[in-house]
């Protein structure tokens, strides 16, 4: 696989970012691991916000910390995937979110983006600290618990909620760093 890179998203990275949400909207598909980018039109607004909920102190108190990931192709640059690291848990990430999420976009799908890249955001989760890092997926996602457990995942529960008024199965995995 060519290289690839987790970078922090700057203003440089605009046009990209349109167009990764756009391929979503487009798609139908969910936008996990990209914070607010799905109700934000202007992908400056969604870049300002990204770089706010960094710093504890701009973060609302219902949200954590969060730092926004690119999954960055080095040849092109062009965005392959997101992925949001939260720095820590509350309540609702407890039970619903977990620390890592992340998304592939819809035609770069099927090439090995989603298993490096919580590969990569494990070695940074590990840098910043965090010792043991949750992360969730729908019980009916075999890629996304595939690659979950490729990067070691431990299998704990599942719990049930309910999305745009149907329910769903949430599997929550925890790897140890």
């Amino acid at each position: 696989m060519e290289g690839y890179v987790l970078l922090r998203p700057t203003a440089d990275d605009l046009e990209e970012i349109r167009a990764y949400r756009q391929e979503f909207l487009e798609a139908g598909s969910s936008m996990d691991g990209t914070g607010a980018l799905r109700r934000t039109e202007d992908p400056r607004e969604w870049l300002e916000n990204t770089l706010r909920m960094e710093d504890p102190a701009q973060t609302p108190a219902h949200l954590v910390p969060a730092t926004q990931f690119l999954y960055v192709r080095q040849s092109d640059g062009r965005v392959v995937g997101m992925l949001q690291v939260r720095h820590y848990l509350n309540a609702a990430l407890q039970k619903f979110g977990g620390h890592i999420g992340y998304s592939v976009r819809p035609c770069e799908r099927r090439r090995g983006y989603a298993s490096a890249m919580p590969t990569d955001a494990l070695a940074w989760c590990r840098e910043t600290g965090l010792r043991n890092v949750m992360i969730t997926c729908n019980d009916y996602n075999e890629a996304s618990r595939r690659t979950i457990l490729k990067n070691g995942g431990v299998y704990t529960q599942t719990v049930e909620m309910e999305s745009d008024g149907e329910r769903e199965r949430l599997e929550h995995y925890w790897i140890a760093l």
